[in-house]
């Protein structure tokens, strides 16, 4: 195999910055977009030009037309199609969350183990250059030994007909965004943190519609994050070290538009280059080289069940009012 054939599992929004990414890669072909209607799998292939068009996930996993799936469903149905994807014989690019369970992400693993297929989790930033050289600095240790990390999404969704507000779909700003944060301080700390602190604001809707939460790590650092449906768009990470901080305006999307900038002990400012490349094309080719040359992908499933772990330990004190130990 020199390309890997990709399907779409769902004409969900988040498709149009996958596809254009899928057609940059060099060795990523689009073939076929399943929907839940032939109708509208075919209407939507005609207006992205995608060849093959099937009527339900299941004629698209058996189709033998594709080697990997990219899975946009709404997070409650994640594991399901992943698993059986999996268990088609196909690879997988799922977003995230990847699970909204242990349990999930348990059945996840262990059919990844059994099938031998590539699976991972869509967290796009953590593939763009920007994202690595805030990890070479941390890891080169110039900021210092790092005490707190940062981090904040926000948007205003403006109707009420959204999956992102159905509590049995998985909705909530923290499964939804807040789990960005979450998955930056990971990624800084290299673990999940050992006590979680949450606390929310819930909607009409029954669901988080903004939530903070602080979380503290083995080695003493502290991580703050918030998100929420509810105010205009915003995103920001700060990480704060013993010789100076890091400031990313941008860190989750729109990185083009961003800046990172390093303010030393002594106050002074200095932006960073970052090389440009399409946000969502690194996630692209992890896959093809997991696929095709045999590399691990970038995001190890044990991450992903670390990001699943936090983020209900944070839901279980927001409803109890108490620290939970992970």
């Amino acid at each position: 195999m020199t390309i890997v054939r990709w399907g779409l599992l769902s004409t969900a929004n988040i498709n149009r910055h996958v596809i254009p990414a899928i057609r940059a890669s060099k060795r990523g072909q689009l073939v076929a977009v399943a929907s839940r209607t032939q109708e509208k799998a075919e209407e939507y292939a005609g207006e992205w030009e995608i060849a093959e068009a099937y009527g339900s996930y299941e004629e698209l996993l058996s189709s033998g037309s594709v080697d990997a799936v990219y899975i946009g469903l709404p997070n409650h149905l994640h594991a399901e199609w992943t698993v059986r994807a999996l268990r088609s014989g196909l690879h997988v690019l799922c977003e995230k969350p990847f699970t909204i369970s242990l349990n999930e992400m348990d059945a996840v693993i262990e059919a990844a183990a059994e099938t031998g297929k590539i699976v991972a989790e869509a967290f796009m930033y953590r593939h763009h250059p920007q994202t690595k050289l805030v990890g070479q600095w941390i890891r080169q240790g110039r900021l210092g030994e790092i005490s707190l990390v940062h981090g904040v999404f926000n948007y205003k969704i403006g109707s009420g007909e959204n999956v992102r507000l159905v509590p049995e779909y998985g909705g909530g700003s923290l499964w939804d965004i807040g789990i960005y944060p979450i998955s930056f301080a990971q990624f800084v700390y290299g673990s999940a943190p050992s006590l979680v602190a949450g606390d929310q604001r819930l909607g009409a809707s029954g669901v988080d519609e903004t939530f903070a939460g602080q979380m503290r790590y083995a080695a003493g650092g502290l991580a703050q994050i918030s998100s929420s449906f509810r105010t205009p768009y915003h995103t920001a990470v700060e990480i704060l070290g013993t010789r100076g901080r890091l400031h990313v305006s941008r860190p989750f999307s729109g990185v083009e538009e961003g800046t990172v900038t390093f303010y030393s002990a002594q106050g002074e400012a200095q932006v960073i280059d970052v090389p440009a490349k399409a946000l969502y094309l690194g996630e692209i080719q992890d896959m093809h080289a997991a696929i095709l040359d045999g590399k691990a992908v970038h995001i190890s499933l044990q991450e992903s069940r670390d990001h699943v772990r936090t983020a209900l330990g944070l839901y279980a004190s927001a409803r109890s009012g108490q620290v939970v130990a992970l």
